[in-house]
């Protein structure tokens, strides 16, 4: 077995792109990022096939961990507001994945699988990505809890999270409008929640502003250095 082994190939499923990575055992990229659009219409077959392009011609690996925009259950898809929920509803995509590749695969949300590339493991950390939607995750101690959907639940009017900060209201709204409610999500967020730290991550975290003391800028990386940990002490066995 070589030092690299364990090698995981990383996969990041997003609403707009599909990228992947081949990470050693300690979870340091071991090739470039590939990246190409997400198939439409995304279906679960198109995917997989997209994994699969992506993955040609790869260094040989021996696991499999996926962050999907999604509600997660050991290993099955139960929704998917980003890709059609109704094609991926009760889909088995840890075991498509195995089926595909012939290695064994861990799937979670995505926002906690960049949760895992950002946190300290210390206290209550927080993790909100910004992209096509809006995604949390909440770690205590390094484990992660208990996924909450936060971003269907209605924020201010009626308006999803998705819909109050997603990227149709960063276009609609401008980004000084946008960061003011980036701001008051983020004191919800620490009311609802009394983090020590909150992470943001996503294509869109870079554009907000005037961040508090104890929010911390990620990056993009992590949602697939992030999938080495799928398969440490902090995975969640029902998850």
């Amino acid at each position: 077995m070589s030092a690299d082994a364990p090698v995981t190939l990383a996969i990041d499923i997003g609403g707009t792109g599909l990228k992947i990575e081949v990470l050693d055992a300690s979870g340091r990229p071991m090739t470039e990022r590939k990246r190409m659009p997400t198939p439409q219409p995304a279906t679960p077959a198109a995917i997989i096939e997209g994994v699969r392009q992506l993955a040609a011609g790869v260094p040989a690996f021996d696991r499999i961990s996926a962050g999907f925009p999604g509600v997660v259950r050991e290993g099955r898809i139960l929704t998917a507001p980003h890709l059609g929920t109704d094609a991926w509803h009760g889909f088995d995509l840890a075991g498509g994945l195995t089926a595909a590749f012939n290695q064994p695969a861990r799937v979670l949300n995505d926002a906690e699988v960049q949760g895992f590339g950002l946190i300290s493991g210390k206290g209550l950390e927080f993790v909100l990505t910004l992209g096509t939607g809006a995604g949390t995750a909440i770690f205590q101690n390094g484990r992660v809890g208990p996924h909450l959907e936060l971003s269907q639940h209605p924020v201010r009017n009626d308006q999803t999270y998705d819909e109050y900060i997603g990227d149709a209201a960063l276009e609609k709204e401008g980004k000084d409008h946008w960061n003011k409610r980036i701001r008051r999500v983020l004191e919800i967020l620490h009311t609802l929640t009394n983090y020590d730290v909150l992470y943001l991550g996503g294509g869109n975290a870079e554009k907000v502003e005037k961040l508090p003391d104890n929010v911390i800028r990620g990056t993009n990386e992590a949602g697939l250095t992030g999938g080495v940990k799928l398969w440490g002490p902090g995975w969640p066995a029902d998850r």
